[in-house]
């Protein structure tokens, strides 16, 4: 695996935090209250002999029954169709490129990216979709909260942008959570400090958006991606975004 060598250049100098949290509108979200490093949860359907990205010539998870159809706290995941979407955003373990210790989420937006990484010299590699507002933000934060099947309140400016949407305003409560919801079936709130960064990483119904730079939202991720995720990363997870 290779990351962009502005990566390496860069030794994330920037991570000061630039984005203004008003320009986040379109993933914002009904958030909750608010160190630990992550701890795996979950055992992970594997298959032997396919060399994944990044070099790592180990077991993998086995695309076809990590993207399978799946039910989920009474939700009915449909299959995705994993043969249409490049190999290379498929869920799959890579040599730790990032520069990071174990234990650290890192998003990098250029190459759709977010990475877990782990012991041993490895990381679990997710492909990811950038919103206009997963450009907007970028530094060091912990996630501070996570949701199952998340409540979506478009904010004001967003929804005078998209008058559209004003039937899901903050006013009138949002859009409930369902197959339809833009931020899928997990949310993942970021916060630097005490303060909300307006930063999700959420899942999505659209996999074609999967490696894309899409028109809305920050982070967004196909939906059984998201959930493993979620059973990886506990609160309080160090995560990293890198523009």
């Amino acid at each position: 695996m290779n990351l962009p060598s502005s990566l390496s250049r860069r030794k994330f100098l920037t991570f000061a935090g630039i984005g203004a949290a008003s320009t986040l509108a379109g993933c914002a979200s009904s958030a909750g209250p608010g160190g630990q490093m992550i701890e795996y949860r979950n055992p992970m359907p594997m298959i032997n002999g396919w060399l994944g990205g990044g070099g790592y010539r180990g077991e993998q998870p086995d695309p076809a029954i990590i993207y399978a159809a799946m039910e989920d706290n009474g939700y009915l995941l449909p299959a995705i169709p994993y043969q249409q979407i490049d190999s290379k955003f498929w869920r799959q373990r890579v040599v730790n490129d990032t520069g990071q210790p174990a234990g650290m989420v890192v998003v990098d937006t250029r190459t759709r990216f977010l990475y877990i990484t782990e012991n041993g010299g490895t990381a679990m590699r997710y492909g990811i979709g950038v919103g206009r507002e997963g450009f907007a933000w970028q530094g060091t934060g912990v996630i501070q909260w996570r949701q199952k099947w998340p409540r979506w309140n478009p904010p004001d400016e967003m929804v005078a942008r998209q008058p559209e949407l004003v039937k899901y305003s903050i006013k009138n409560g949002g859009m409930g959570p369902g197959l339809k919801n833009p931020l899928g079936a997990r949310a993942l709130y970021i916060f630097q400090g005490k303060q909300d960064t307006f930063y999700r990483l959420h899942g999505n119904p659209d996999w074609h958006s999967i490696g894309k730079a899409v028109s809305s939202g920050c982070i967004r991720m196909l939906n059984q991606d998201v959930i493993d995720v979620y059973d990886r990363v506990p609160e309080k997870a160090p995560i990293m975004v890198i523009q």
